[in-house]
């Protein structure tokens, strides 16, 4: 992959939910596709998914990313899914260089897990761009990634689709599993925590979302752990002055998680 000067690519936030999505059609999927449509093709992709949550920063800098299936429970189909995307030692290298002083390994053993691969498959479902992985480092606090972020604008002109994969709301504890299929459904702490987040993103208000632990319960009922939430943090870090935020799959699911996803550009 030739790192070459570009227009500046969007942004992408995306809201994985559950990894059947992988595999089904539904209406976030169909979107999914639809928001693909409106994307310069990029040279590569750099992904921040939830599902990469260690001690320390790392990006894959293997040629051949493996799928990987970091789950359970789920019909023999979805762990048949393969993608096939080549990774980008290149990318991988870039990535390090442009995070320092922070330290950043090249890793060659992870591969793409599914808050990586199952919105990729909707995408870019030839698997035809190089993907890399960033790992969120889980001793860090959300103001660290949020400035973390800023320094990888640089791909951004060079590029680079950078995504994050996670969900803004995220309670796995108090997913209601009996109406799992019942459209726009949340708790009422849910349905507050969506209208003030939602609230703070459209304001710009990064400040309150980076010290989101402060604010009233029902939004620490939405992010009970911040592995699903620093995604959308890396990517706010990542939003210029001048670029507007656009919504979609605004919906509650199961009544304690969100698929709210965003474009920035």
């Amino acid at each position: 992959m030739n790192l070459v000067d570009t227009d500046k690519m969007p942004l992408l936030f995306l809201g994985h939910g559950n990894p059947m999505n992988a595999i089904e059609e539904n209406q976030f999927v169909d979107r999914f596709c639809e928001i693909a449509k409106t994307l310069p093709k990029p040279k590569g992709i750099l992904c921040i998914s939830a599902h990469w949550y260690i001690n320390g920063t790392k990006v894959t800098a293997m040629d051949m990313p493996s799928t990987i299936h970091d789950f359970y429970g789920f019909p023999d189909a979805l762990y048949k899914v393969n993608y096939p995307a080549k990774g980008s030692p290149e990318l991988a290298n870039e990535t390090k260089n442009i995070l320092l002083p922070n330290l950043v390994e090249l890793d060659y053993n992870w591969g793409l897990d599914h808050g990586t691969w199952s919105v990729l498959t909707h995408l870019y479902p030839k698997a035809d761009i190089p993907v890399v992985q960033l790992s969120i480092d889980f001793t860090k606090d959300a103001e660290y990634h949020f400035e973390l972020a800023k320094k990888l604008s640089f791909l951004r002109t060079r590029g680079i689709l950078i995504v994050g994969s996670g969900n803004i709301i995220h309670n796995l504890s108090l997913v209601d599993f009996q109406n799992m299929d019942k459209d726009d459904y949340g708790y009422d702490w849910a349905i507050e925590a969506r209208e003030k987040l939602n609230n703070l993103i459209l304001d710009n208000n990064f400040k309150s979302l980076i010290e989101y632990k402060k604010q009233p319960k029902a939004i620490q009922l939405a992010i009970p752990t911040p592995d699903h939430f620093l995604p959308l943090i890396y990517i706010l870090g990542l939003k210029e002055e001048n670029e507007q935020i656009t919504m979609f799959n605004d919906k509650l699911v199961a009544g304690s998680l969100s698929m709210t996803s965003l474009k920035i550009y």
